[in-house]
């Protein structure tokens, strides 16, 4: 079974592009929703945060206290690392385990940081979903609620899309102008084989 990545900057809609091809009966497994359930539930995870950030990390009924560890990291590169450090390799030994129980032509993982994290050394093929910087930022804006400058903020410690298209090999354009289902279904085809 071939292991896809699919990945792309924060609000070109690769997790509108997931569904598509999850809606397909190909098996999708979301990293960034199972990093947060193992940031939560994993012994070893937790006890790595709370080690490195502090016992502020968790909240009295054992939640991830998410807005104030976002805080801490996000404007610390350094602290950024370490956090992803801890993280990243659970969750890219999580997704190994799951990629091996599915049946089918081929699995799909979806990622925001899968070139960034490294896990896409471990996939087949990798899929960039890419979108124009003004459509991201309004998408961005509409779905989270904050403002421009929040938005570039982000997209500033991303990895350039360029730098993205250099480890990609199929893209998916996400402008609201090129239909989305023929661009999928090209890409299905291809990896069926067919």
């Amino acid at each position: 079974m071939l292991k896809i990545g699919i990945t792309g900057g924060i609000g070109t809609g690769k997790s509108f592009v997931s569904k598509i091809f999850k809606s397909m009966g190909v098996p999708f497994y979301d990293a960034d929703k199972e990093a947060k359930d193992i940031m939560t539930n994993s012994d070893i995870v937790r006890r790595g945060l709370m080690d490195a950030f502090g016992s502020e990390t968790y909240c009295e009924d054992g939640a991830l206290n998410r807005k104030w560890l976002a805080d801490k990291v996000f404007k610390d590169p350094e602290k950024l690392q370490v956090l992803n450090g801890i993280v990243h390799p659970v969750v890219i030994q999580n997704a190994v385990d799951w990629a091996e129980k599915q049946r089918g032509a081929y699995s799909l993982k979806e990622a925001a940081l899968l070139y960034e994290s490294g896990s896409y050394q471990s996939l087949d093929y990798t899929i960039l979903v890419e979108a124009p910087l003004e459509l991201r930022i309004e998408r961005v804006i509409k779905r989270d609620q904050v403002s421009e400058e929040e938005v570039l903020d982000r997209m500033s410690r991303q990895m350039s899309e360029e730098e993205k298209k250099g480890y990609a090999d199929f893209i998916v354009v996400n402008d609201e102008i090129t239909p989305l289902l023929p661009q999928v279904l090209a890409i299905h085809h291809k990896l069926l084989g067919k």
